[in-house]
């Protein structure tokens, strides 16, 4: 361990060299076969964003089947949050598959499930009684977040937000936003479904200081006028959006939005499944203006890879619903159940959301120096590890995605591994590993600046 990573947790001991190496054009020749293959058994519908098959991963790096080694600032869509095949995750799965695989909780349960509710309930907002249901995605959480508060509340109508992204079910198909490529040509959707404004500071009408306030005023009035608040089940939020950009709404919004629900009897549902886990440098992205929601989804960073999601809630609502009314096949397998206690474990004896803290204080400074220097980044947001650009046409704030897929483009060539986003695909997003070295870190914003120079 370097000077350079005296922050990083001792829990890393790197199996791959954490170093960027670019030796192939990108794809390369291996990785183009591969493709050949892919084009022939999976269809398009199905995409990627970096062009090429990955045979490895491990802390801060992704390699290919050409020998590329890419730093890594996606994490799997902020999954791999304590590393790629972090060790301890690994000694636990290969424990459980020993064992047992399978034998579904509704059937046979096993500890494994049980602990790691246990967790959820003792970790997530709040020091009332709560109780946890585990199923295999985050769509399937947020599906039963709104069927457990419908059925609580004994009301129908749900409220997101302009930009929210919840799912590719029919449901949350329904919850999310953006139309192409998530919902075109996918109706008719579910009903009892309402969208309201977001509190969006870079592109709020009368500038982000009045933006918090001004827009819960307009939820609020849309929700008495349109729907009824004794007809609202619940308001669903992603603390941090995801997909749409890595909004972050103005401060007051959500708050506002938590106690009009609590004044109105619905409930305020928030959707952690990427800002989940430490990513922002709380545990939970709400906590970070205190926001105690009644139901919480989770998902991604819950089993560093494997397939978990979670519905955590106040014991009296998550208890309303009849015996058999929740569950499903997979949910909560016993493997993706000792990865997530693994993972958990590995958060708090490593205390992954200072680390998460580290990481912005890091980017923030540096890319925001860099929209000094390119008209072309109108905004830079985030907290923790989960920071994001905008970019547009330089003098406007009219969003220019080509440039940001052009920029993408130039980062994958250049052996960094880095994401798109938002609603106008105008956002560049950036979720490293929380155990990523400083010096890659360090490398993969040289990389960043590189592209935009270029």
């Amino acid at each position: 361990m370097t000077s350079q990573d005296s922050a990083l947790p001792e829990a890393v001991a790197a199996r791959l060299p954490q170093e960027r190496r670019v030796v192939t054009d990108i794809p390369g020749p291996n990785s183009r076969a591969l493709q050949e293959r892919r084009k022939a058994a999976v269809p398009p519908g199905v995409g990627s964003v970096l062009p090429v098959q990955v045979t490895d991963a491990d802390g801060g790096v992704v390699v290919d089947a050409d020998g590329n080694s890419f730093i890594d600032f996606g994490s799997g869509i902020a999954v791999t949050n304590v590393g790629n095949a972090n060790p301890r995750v690994v000694e636990r799965v290969k424990a459980q598959v020993e064992r047992f695989t399978h034998t579904c909780f509704m059937v046979a349960p096993y500890e494994g499930y049980i602990a790691v509710c246990e967790n959820l309930n003792r970790i997530t907002p709040g020091d009332h009684e709560k109780r946890s249901m585990l199923v295999s995605s985050g769509a399937e959480a947020v599906e039963n977040a709104v069927k457990i508060a419908r059925y609580a509340t004994g009301r129908q109508a749900v409220v997101v937000l302009d930009h929210g992204y919840h799912g590719r079910t029919l449901l949350t198909m329904t919850l999310t936003a953006k139309n192409m490529p998530y919902k075109h040509g996918f109706g008719p959707y579910a009903p009892e479904v309402y969208r309201m404004p977001l509190a969006y500071p870079y592109r709020w009408p009368s500038g982000p200081e009045n933006c918090g306030p001004e827009a819960a005023a307009q939820v609020i009035d849309q929700i008495t006028k349109q729907i009824g608040p004794e007809n609202l089940a619940a308001v669903l939020a992603e603390p941090i959006q995801g997909e749409g950009g890595f909004i972050e709404p103005a401060p007051g919004f959500l708050p506002a939005l938590a106690e009009f629900c609590r004044t109105s009897g619905a409930l305020f549902i928030a959707d952690e499944i990427q800002t989940g886990f430490a990513r922002t440098g709380d545990l939970f992205a709400c906590e970070h203006e205190g926001i105690v929601p009644d139901l919480i989804t989770t998902a991604k960073g819950i089993a560093g890879g494997l397939p978990l999601a979670a519905v955590t809630g106040r014991a009296e609502i998550m208890d309303a619903v009849h015996g058999g009314g929740l569950g499903g096949t997979y949910g909560g397998n016993p493997l993706a159940c000792e990865a997530a206690l693994a993972v958990l474990e590995e958060i708090e004896r490593y205390d992954l959301a200072r680390r998460a803290r580290r990481i912005g204080d890091i980017m923030l400074p540096r890319l925001r120096a860099l929209a000094e220097r390119f008209p072309a980044i109108g905004d830079v947001r985030g907290r923790g590890a989960m920071i994001a650009i905008e970019l547009v046409r330089p003098g406007t704030k009219e969003p220019d995605p080509e440039l940001t897929a052009e920029i993408a483009r130039r980062c994958h060539a250049r052996g960094l591994l880095a994401l798109t986003a938002g609603t106008y695909g105008n956002v560049l997003r950036f979720l490293p590993p929380l155990v990523i070295p400083e010096h890659l870190l360090n490398e993969g914003l040289d990389v960043i600046e590189e592209a935009f120079a270029a």
